[in-house]
């Protein structure tokens, strides 16, 4: 994606040589930036950081980085008189703000802090990895991701850790009564044809090449078992063709793999749908591209709308029962939309990760169903929707779990606590 930057004269501030030495927080507050880009939700997880920080009495500055008028309060002209007195830290979602090169001299030269939260794969993000602010922290939202950044990248990423989706916190909401709630099975999330994520494949490895077959082997062993991650397909696929290949080679098979990433999340997100709607349920769907499915045809299957802004999605999970998750690809880790349903007091119901079944109690906090045996997602949904007593139960709990550790006031602190550990 390209973010238009102006020319601007960046004002020079010594480097910090010895940022080990140098007291950090010091129980003053700091001085931190956040990020708009052209990515609607990253936009809402600033504004919802952005508040958290000002509540804990520290200074903030959001760029955005579309480049609006100077009259714009986020504009680069105002920008360039925040970062008058040198900045802290900057935070941003999946490397804005930090992967740009003009932007990394600038933060290596006032000596802030870059704490880049990643919420999708690490393969998507090699040269964010392998060029970035020196003193750099990244946050992942998947264990697997944490591993595969210590495993590929611990050279050029010394500080990586895990750090779970956050969830927004409504203390004075009103709550729907359940029996009232408009949606029976509510999903929140776009739908992109499978097919044409392998295109991009062919586009790359024209068929007849080696490495075309390569990944449509990959692509059929991702689609047979859901329990693989991508990087686990891969080095599956790479031992099953006998291939040998050096480090620099694994990396760019792993890079190439982006497109399958995706193809999985759409191929198992279709196919929860279609399960769900071949069994007469009523399924609500919010999010682009599902007129492109087949269970878009079947009169128990809603589409609301195609795209709203990040932030009303809240209202729908708030007036759903059960609120489906199919997790993006994440098999050691977590999703927003469980969270925020949880948050709206609505049933979360989703597919396994090992994070879920290690912080979640499975039929208590939390439904869960099994991708491998989806034959059995409808019953389990009908279940739940016929006890309304236990549904109740269960999204009480999933709520006081939520509220007390995956909150934004949660995520806040331990990116502040992170950032104090380190470099404090």
């Amino acid at each position: 994606m390209l973010i238009h930057m102006p020319a601007i004269d960046f004002p020079r501030r010594p480097c910090y040589t010895k940022p080990n030495k140098i007291p950090f927080f010091g129980g003053r507050p700091v001085r931190i930036l956040l990020f708009y880009s052209a990515i609607e939700s990253f936009n809402y997880y600033a504004d919802q950081l952005n508040a958290q920080l000002n509540q804990k009495g520290h200074e903030t500055f959001i760029l955005d980085l579309r480049n609006p008028p100077e009259s714009d309060p986020h504009s680069y002209a105002n920008f360039v008189q925040y970062i008058q007195s040198p900045v802290d830290a900057v935070i941003g979602y999946d490397g804005f703000g930090m992967k740009e090169e003009l932007f990394i001299e600038l933060w290596d030269e006032q000596g802030a802090v870059a704490v880049n939260i990643e919420v999708d794969p690490p393969l998507r993000f090699h040269p964010t990895m392998q060029r970035h602010p020196r003193k750099y922290i990244q946050l992942c939202c998947d264990k697997n991701h944490v591993e595969y950044v210590k495993k590929y990248f611990g050279q050029e990423v010394e500080h990586v850790g895990f750090m779970p989706h956050a969830g927004t916190y409504m203390p004075h909401q009103e709550v729907k009564p359940f029996s009232e709630r408009k949606y029976d099975i509510l999903f929140t999330g776009t739908y992109y044809k499978p097919e044409d994520q392998m295109k991009k494949i062919d586009q790359w490895f024209p068929k007849g090449e080696p490495m075309n077959q390569f990944y449509y082997e990959m692509a059929a062993l991702m689609c047979k078992d859901s329990a693989l991650s991508t990087e686990q397909a891969a080095l599956e696929t790479i031992r099953k063709f006998e291939m040998e290949v050096t480090d620099a080679q694994l990396k760019t098979i792993f890079r190439c793999s982006e497109p399958l990433d995706w193809m999985a999340r759409m191929y198992y997100r279709g196919r929860v749908i279609q399960t769900l709607a071949q069994a007469k349920l009523e399924v609500w769907l919010l999010g682009r591209g599902w007129e492109n499915h087949p269970a878009s045809e079947f009169p128990n299957v809603h589409r609301i709308d195609d795209r709203i802004p990040f932030a009303d999605t809240l209202s729908y999970l708030a007036d759903a029962k059960i609120s489906l998750n199919v997790m993006p690809w994440f098999k050691a880790g977590t999703h927003e939309r469980l969270f925020n349903s949880m948050l709206q007091h609505s049933l979360a119901l989703t597919d396994k990760s090992s994070w879920i079944e290690e912080n979640f109690i499975a039929g208590e906090e939390i439904a869960v169903y099994d991708l491998e045996r989806l034959e059995e997602l409808p019953h389990y949904a009908r279940e739940l929707l016929g006890d309304p007593d236990r549904a109740k139960q269960m999204i009480q709990k999933g709520y006081e779990k939520t509220v007390k550790n995956y909150t934004w006031e949660n995520c806040v602190k331990q990116v502040l606590d992170t950032i104090e550990k380190i470099y404090g």
